[in-house]
Parts: C-alpha cells; structure tokens; sequence
C-alpha cells in the first residue's frame, strides 16, 4: 500500500518556456497554461539507516498517473522550486530534497572532499522512495547543475531499478580537475564556503557567525579582499570550514586525492544522460565523463543514447548569447529547460518527439556562431598543426616581438620576465561566473606577460578540442607556475581569450609524482588547454599568452620548496621561456578541416 502523503499546498501555475526554434529537429513541447501545480513541503524520506532527508514534492493538481523527477540539492531545495513548478505543470511529480546533513534534512554533512559519503544510497534510497509515490508510474529521472550534478552521478553509479535517466550537467569527473592541476581556486573555493556552505553548519551547530547564504554573501563582499590574499590556506580560521575542515586539511596536505573519481562509476551506469556545459565553464572537464559513458557505460542504452550539449557559456549562464562582455549573437541561446522537458517526455513518458535520435554531441562553433553535430567528443578527424613560438628576445607585452610561426625556427632564443606572487596577473573576471572571455587590453602593459602571436590568417582556421602548449623553460625557484591562454585576436584590436591552461612545475609529470625542478634548469612542461571550439577567421591573429599566474582565478605559486598551502614564505621568480633550436616551444591545435 502506498504511503499517504500530507495536505498539498497550492501554487501558481507557470506556463512552458517556449522551445527554441530551429535547435533541434523536434517540436515544441506545450502544457495548458490555466494548469496549476501543488506542493507538499518537507515530505519525510526514510533512508536505510532511519535518517529522514525532507524533500518538497511538486505534482499537478489534476489526479493521473505522472514520472518522476528528483533533484538532490546541499545548497537548500527551494532554490530548486522554480524548474519544479515548470515541470510539474508539464505533467511530472517533482521530489526536490534536501541533501543529509544541510537545511531541512536530518544528519550530519559529508562535503565532497571526503572519500565515503552517503550521497550514493541516499540516491538510490530516495529514488526508490519517489518511485512508490501516489500517482507515480513507477518511473524516475534525475535533473541538476554542478553539486546538483555530482549527487546524481553518485546516485547513478548505485543503479537504482527505478532510475531510467538523468540530466547532470556541468560536474568534472575529478575533483583535481574543478581546482586545478595541484592548485586552488580561490576566488570561487572561498567564497563557495564562505556565503554557500557553512552558513547553514554554523545555524544547525549553534556556532557564531553568520546563519543564512545571505548574510555570508554580504560578508564575503566586505571580507574577500583580505581573505583571497592570505596565506598559507592551512592557517585559515577553521570557521571557513566548520565540522568539514579536516577533509578539507587533508587535500590542502596532499593536492593529488581525488574524492570524487566519478569516471570510475561509469561502469556500473545503466542509464542515459544529458549533459549540457560550456567552454568557459571551469567544470567543463565533466566531458571526460561524456567520453566514459560513451564507452564504458554498463548498457547500450546509456551508451549510445547518452548526450552532451556544448555552447559558449559559463558556469553560471547556461542558455545565455552573452557570457561576461562578449556576446556570441542570438543562434547561441539554447532553451535548456526546453531541452531537458524534451528529453525526460521522451524517456519516461514514451514521447516520440526525436530525442533518441539526437548526435551524441552538438557544439557551439564559435566565431562561425553555429552549431554542429558531431558522433563522438573528442572529434576523432582533428589533426594535430604546430604554431611554433619566436622573438627576438623582447615578447613582453602585445607591443613585444614575440610571433607564432609555422616553420620550427633554428636558432634558439628566449624571452624573460618576473613573477613576483605579491602582484600577480589579475583575473578578468565577473564576480558571478569567474571564468569568462574577456578582451585582455586592460593587462595589456604587464610585462609579466610574453605575447606570441601569429600574422593575420589568410583562410578560416578551426580549432575544436584541447589545444596543448609544449613549453620548455626555466626558473629561479624550485617550484612555480606557468599559465598559457589561447586568444582570438581581431582585425579591430580586441583580444578575446579562447582557452586556458596551467601546470605547477613539482607536479608536471602527475600529481602523484611531484618533483622540485632544478632552479635555471630547462624543463620540457606540457599544458593541456581547457576544450574549446572556434572558428579564427581572415584578418584574425592566433595569440598565446605566457605567465605564472592567474589571480584570484588560481592561487598564487609561493616559489619556493614548501607546500604552499602550510607556508606564508613569497618569493619573487624570473622564469625564461626558450624557442627554436632543441627547446622549440610550441602550440599544438586540434584542427577541424572540414
């Protein structure tokens, strides 16, 4: 017998986002606008160990046989509430939980830093839970972004019987790949606990500080500017962190763990899932994820049904024609929402509206400004082209002589500059979404900086993938950083950044093999650049920036032997960057010929 549930609260309809026309094939999903929608609020969900997790459940006032969707959430479900209206006037039963541990739900919190949660059996558990609901058809399919997304690849990984799909986007598959190659991100970790996470501890603990996101965010904008610089992490007052900071202690000690290790999971996935993310999202490294379902998954249906949706967005603007400052024109807008309601109609409702039949991937070309579907990611027709770095000893600056040349030059040069971690090369960044392009004019004097670009290109140039820059170079300190960023640049001027990469020297051959570099002694160092898909066109340069840091994007490398993360010591480097003859640094391209 199924449970009852309590009294429904009703709430106003909300009518259907329309589909974007022309994105896709299939027609646009409709719902009776005069619908409405009711909610019950902190529905109890036992778990397997008798922890009650509290979800509000949305469902359609009119009585009938619905699936089911599920959004997992630390981050407080009513965030949750408004995609869930929508679905629910679209004809869905919508669970949106508090994850254990934070808001509502009852537990103690397991942040992703640590090893053994139980954010996969609360899944499973509360998948099977959403299935036997009053009115459900027995069907479930799982929605969110980022954290939203983690918890339902570690629900997937669980294989609930009544999961059928997911939509995950935006969650890399390491936890090494959201920070960085051994470093931090300050600007985004920090303000993370700080106004979103420990809020919430510090209200359920009774310990002082602040109690509501809101309060920590308005903190945080007064604060940021003396917590973003201090140093070293390790000696941050525990408050940052709460009950979490020895999971937290532990990967500031050793920046090789990997917590999450999502692609490991893949194999026991049996069910499909859409991914939508973007090329200036830094948690596009979950393409890794695409790449493992498409396979490794456990079935064929989530191998070969499985789908990622990749546009010129950020973190936080999925959907949008404009990221940061730079507007990428109308064909750029996708209706996510649109897309997501297509896919779960047609996998739990049986809805031939063409979803299965979908490319397993379509990309956003930019420059072109058009989308194109593609089999597989990466695109197995790239060819490798090598743009090799020169100068004449002065590449400082974009008024420097540093060039991209497609002939392997001869003779071998270098080009120097400091970098001095008390006045790093500051992030063009929004405070919303950190990551995005940016015209690089207002750095335009550092001369922290070398600037290697090409002459004006005569035909289009596609670049989709991970570019690769082979650097050889030197340093005075035993450790530190080199940061390389691929530009667009245009016949106007404008410098527009296309991808970003780094390596910290002690770990350039795999966080699990560090190693201090010899000071003055060259190094080969290879940087994997962020994916990207573009288009440079005639009269456009190709530009490869060079530099040591990225401040607040990354923390700073303290030059020196000592963990950064336990020691305050900062030490000014001068780092050579050589080219031609035995040391020909260069910049490898994934070209698209067709």
């Amino acid at each position: 017998m199924k449970p009852r549930l309590p009294a429904a609260v009703p709430v106003l309809s909300l009518s259907l986002s329309a589909f974007l026309s022309g994105f896709a094939p299939a027609q646009a999903p409709k719902t009776d606008a005069r619908s409405t929608v009711v909610m019950e609020p902190n529905v109890a969900v036992p778990m397997r160990d008798g922890t009650l997790l509290r979800a509000d459940v949305f469902r359609p006032a009119t009585e009938g046989s619905y699936p089911v969707l599920m959004a997992r959430t630390p981050y407080n479900k009513n965030g949750l509430h408004g995609n869930a209206k929508k679905f629910a006037a679209a004809g869905y039963i919508v669970v949106c939980q508090d994850a254990r541990g934070r808001f509502a739900s009852e537990g103690q919190w397991e942040s992703f830093l640590r090893f053994d949660t139980h954010d996969g059996r609360d899944g499973h558990d509360t998948v099977e839970w959403a299935a036997k609901l009053p009115g459900s058809t027995g069907k479930v399919g799982t929605f969110g972004v980022s954290y939203n997304a983690f918890l339902q690849w570690r629900t997937a990984a669980e294989a609930p019987p009544s999961l059928v799909c997911m939509s995950a986007h935006s969650i890399p598959a390491r936890y090494t790949d959201l920070e960085g190659p051994g470093s931090i991100k300050p600007g985004r970790r920090l303000q993370w606990w700080y106004s979103s996470m420990t809020p919430d501890l510090r209200k359920r603990s009774g310990a002082p500080g602040t109690k509501t996101n809101a309060d920590g965010k308005t903190l945080w904008e007064k604060e940021s500017d003396r917590w973003l610089r201090f140093v070293p992490w390790l000696q941050l007052p525990r408050t940052f962190w709460e009950e979490e900071t020895d999971a937290v202690h532990a990967w500031l000690k050793d920046p090789s763990l990997d917590p999450w290790a999502l692609h490991e999971g893949v194999p026991k996935v049996t069910v499909p899932n859409l991914n939508v993310i973007g090329w200036f999202d830094h948690c596009n490294g979950n393409l890794m994820l695409d790449t493992a379902m498409f396979a490794r998954a456990k079935t064929a249906v989530a191998r070969e049904r499985s789908r990622v949706i990749v546009g010129p967005w950020s973190h936080t603007g999925h959907g949008g024609r404009k990221v940061g400052s730079i507007d990428y024109g109308a064909n750029a807008a996708v209706d996510v929402f649109a897309e997501e309601l297509r896919w779960f109609d047609h996998w739990l409702k049986g809805k031939p509206n063409g979803a299965a039949d979908l490319a397993p991937v379509r990309i956003f070309v930019m420059g072109d400004g058009r989308w194109r579907d593609e089999k597989t990611w990466p695109l197995a027709r790239a060819r490798r082209r090598s743009l090799f770095l020169d100068s004449g000893g002065h590449a400082n600056t974009p008024a420097g002589d540093g060039s991209l040349v497609e002939a392997r030059p001869e003779i071998e040069g270098q080009d120097r500059y400091p970098y001095d971690p008390e006045d790093p090369v500051p992030t063009l960044y929004t405070a919303a979404a950190f990551t995005v392009p940016a015209d690089q004019a207002p750095l335009a004097e550092r001369r922290d900086i070398l600037v290697y670009q090409s002459e004006p290109l005569t035909e289009r140039l596609e670049v989709t993938g991970n570019p690769v820059v082979e650097l050889f170079a030197a340093t005075s300190a035993p450790d530190t950083d080199f940061f390389a960023r691929l530009i667009d640049v245009h016949p106007d001027g404008r410098a527009v950044d296309v991808s970003l990469g780094m390596v910290r020297a002690r770990f350039r051959d795999g966080l699990n093999k560090e190693a201090l570099v010899t000071p003055d002694e060259v190094v080969r160092y290879e940087i994997t650049l962020n994916p990207t898909s573009i288009a440079f066109h005639p009269g456009h340069r190709i530009r490869l920036d060079i530099t040591s840091s990225d401040f607040p994007n990354f923390d700073r490398n303290h030059n020196t032997a000592a963990n950064p993360n336990a020691d305050a010591e900062l030490v000014v480097a001068e780092q050579r960057v050589r080219h031609g003859g035995d040391h020909a640094s260069a910049l490898h391209l994934p070209v698209i010929d067709d």
